[in-house]
């Protein structure tokens, strides 16, 4: 796998300002707090919602976890790809049934991305939907994976094949949770960051944390008020993530998901040069870009061409494409776009002509 020496700059303060960013959705609209402290506020947050009780999965230790100020069953839980499973979202519901949650309840995540996936898509399908409010705990979790509503689990064929749409009461980016972070997770954090350069989120290396976070969520919430089901504008989000994903799945996940979402962002400015749609200097802005934030840009050594191509083509976005071309959110004159019809030959040259780590 990639192993870039990289000096991610991780140093930043996590203190500052808080953040606030609305997910306009009409009548399921909520907010996402960014910031120290901002965990606190779950009580309030249930309070508002009416709950009896709740159920609070969490894969943190309970200090770090608020009371909120109902009844509550706190239930296990561990990040990591290999439990964003179907079978960890069935034990999940028994827990649910079995603490006797109800539609007026709520369920609480506190975790990482892969718990907030999880977590979230067993919310989504206990009693059809109950409530669910989000404590996102990595970096990658506070910029991308809490808010926006899509929920998922893998399958041995491809990652995020099952899964549904169920948008949170409320996100809380508790930036201390940060604090303890290794610097891989951090990494993990800054793929998600680095691609919103290329998605309308404008340059956020001289930023701080708090204000790097908040300029993601605020982008992404953009994204989504205006397409909440990816019908259109919310593939933007996609970028880097169609070779991203076929990445972690290959190398069995050993390359986190923001990593791969890198090499996968470099890959997405090397094959917009090669369509044309973009000059040097903008292929070379992703390499820049990437590398900024410590993260890996090469292939790793040993992963398949075949394979990969084969993994793409699972992508949802290329379910619609001809017979022999596949689908990527490219950049081009306009900005970043779906491009779903480049040819499978010249994304075999790119992947051929990516460096190998």
């Amino acid at each position: 796998m990639n192993t870039e020496a990289a000096n991610a700059p991780h140093t930043r303060p996590v203190t500052g300002d808080v953040g606030l960013v609305r997910v306009e959705l009409g009548p399921r609209s909520y907010d996402v707090h960014i910031g120290s402290g901002v965990r606190e506020r779950l009580a309030e947050v249930v309070a508002r919602a009416g709950a009896r009780r709740t159920v609070i999965v969490s894969a943190r230790p309970a200090e770090l976890v608020p009371d909120p100020g109902v009844p509550y069953r706190t239930v296990a839980a561990r990040d990591g790809e290999e439990n964003k499973t179907l079978a960890t979202v069935e034990a999940l519901c028994r827990e649910f049934a079995d603490a006797g949650l109800t539609r007026d309840d709520v369920v609480v995540s506190c975790g990482g991305g892969t718990t907030t996936d999880t977590v979230g898509l067993a919310a989504a399908l206990y009693h059809r939907g109950v409530p669910v409010i989000h404590l996102p705990t990595s970096l990658l979790a506070q910029v991308d994976a809490s808010t926006g509503g899509k929920t998922a689990v893998n399958l041995p064929a491809g990652k995020n094949l099952v899964g549904a749409y169920w948008q949170p009461l409320a996100v809380l980016c508790d930036t201390d949770h940060l604090s303890t972070l290794p610097e891989r997770e951090w990494r993990n954090g800054y793929g998600e960051i680095a691609r919103c350069h290329f998605i309308g989120a404008g340059d956020l290396r001289g930023l701080g944390t708090v204000e790097q976070i908040t300029a993601s969520v605020r982008r992404k919430a953009q994204i989504v008020s205006a397409d909440e089901r990816d019908s259109g504008l919310r593939h933007l989000l996609n970028y880097g993530h169609t070779l991203g994903h076929a990445l972690e799945t290959e190398t069995g996940f050993a390359l986190r998901h923001g990593e791969a979402v890198a090499v996968g962002t470099v890959f997405a400015g090397r094959l917009a040069g090669a369509l044309g749609r973009i000059g040097t200097a903008r292929v070379d802005e992703h390499l820049d870009v990437v590398r900024h934030y410590g993260l890996p840009w090469r292939l790793p050594a040993d992963v398949d061409a075949d394979g990969l191509v084969g993994l793409m083509r699972r992508d949802k976005k290329a379910a619609g494409s001809a017979a022999g071309r596949l689908a990527f959110v490219l950049d081009g004159p306009a900005g970043a776009e779906l491009v779903d019809d480049v040819p499978e030959q010249v994304v075999r040259e790119c992947l051929a002509d990516m460096p190998r780590a």
